[in-house]
């Protein structure tokens, strides 16, 4: 593989984040346009899906040489949830309130355990 500069951990994250924005315009993004018809929403959105699949897909081959599965999936996870509240308050101009963050931090402490190792 060709080296890109960056550390063998920092390439699945950034692949990741990358997936992480396409997948949430594929899933979400159709929203802001609720007059389209659902079939054009849907093969939008898939068309979409196709771009982060080919982000996705490298990044948790690549990673899995890095990280467990586990820990792969975690990341994924928490960077779904801060790419989604961006997207929730920059995009669709929802706020984010209090509950928001108390089950945000609950994920985060649940990612700590998962790197933290064995207890």
């Amino acid at each position: 593989m060709p080296s890109t500069g960056l550390p063998l951990s920092s390439s699945p994250i950034l692949l990741l984040v990358a997936s992480n924005v396409f997948m949430t315009f594929a899933w979400y993004g159709h929203l802001k346009f609720k007059a389209i018809p659902i079939w054009v929403a849907i093969l939008a959105s898939w068309g979409i899906a196709f771009f982060e699949y080919c982000l996705a897909v490298p990044a948790n081959r690549i990673g899995h040489g890095v990280y467990t599965t586990a820990e792969l999936k975690t990341i994924q996870e928490v960077i779904t949830l801060t790419v989604f509240a961006g997207f929730s308050v920059l995009v669709m101009k929802e706020p984010l309130t209090l509950n928001h963050a108390v089950g945000f931090t609950l994920i985060v402490a649940g990612a700590y355990f998962i790197f933290r190792g064995p207890l």
